[in-house]
C-alpha cells in the first residue's frame, strides 16, 4: 500500500521560512517523480515543484523561484521542500505527489498517489 505522508507545516511570519516533507513507503522511491501542488482556499490546485530520480533535475513555478528549493533524501525515501522569504500568497494546503517515470509535469491528474497534504500560512 503505497502512502505519501505530508508534515512539517505552521505558521510563519512573511519573509520567514519553513521546511516540509514527504514520506514515502509502499512505493519504490527510485525512478519516481516527486512533485509539490498547493491549494488555496477557493483556488484551484497548482504545482509548485518537482524532483526527478534521482535529483538532478528539478522545476518550479515562477512565482517560487529563487525562494523555494525542492530536494530528495534517496536513501531516506523523502522528498522536502524549503520555502525562504515566505508571502501571504503562499498561504496554502501544500500536497506531494508521486508518478513512476522521469518528466516532471505540472497536471495534477499525471500524479497517482497523493499525501494528505499539510496547512502552510504566512501571516503579515
Amino acid at each position: 500500500q503505497v502512502q505519501l505522508v505530508d508534515s512539517g507545516g505552521g505558521l510563519v511570519q512573511a519573509g520567514g521560512s519553513l521546511r516540509i516533507s514527504c514520506a514515502a513507503s509502499g512505493l519504490s522511491f527510485s525512478r519516481v517523480v516527486m512533485v509539490w501542488f498547493r491549494q488555496a482556499p477557493g483556488k484551484e490546485r497548482e504545482f509548485v515543484a518537482g524532483i526527478n530520480w534521482p535529483g538532478g533535475r528539478t522545476y518550479y513555478r515562477d512565482s517560487v523561484k529563487g525562494r523555494f528549493t525542492v530536494s530528495r533524501d534517496n536513501a531516506k525515501n523523502t522528498v522536502y521542500l524549503q520555502m525562504s522569504s515566505l508571502e501571504i500568497e503562499d498561504t496554502a494546503v501544500y500536497y506531494c505527489a508521486a508518478a513512476p517515470g522521469a518528466a516532471i509535469t505540472t497536471k495534477n491528474y499525471d500524479y497517482q498517489y497523493w499525501g494528505q497534504g499539510t496547512q502552510v500560512t504566512v501571516s503579515s
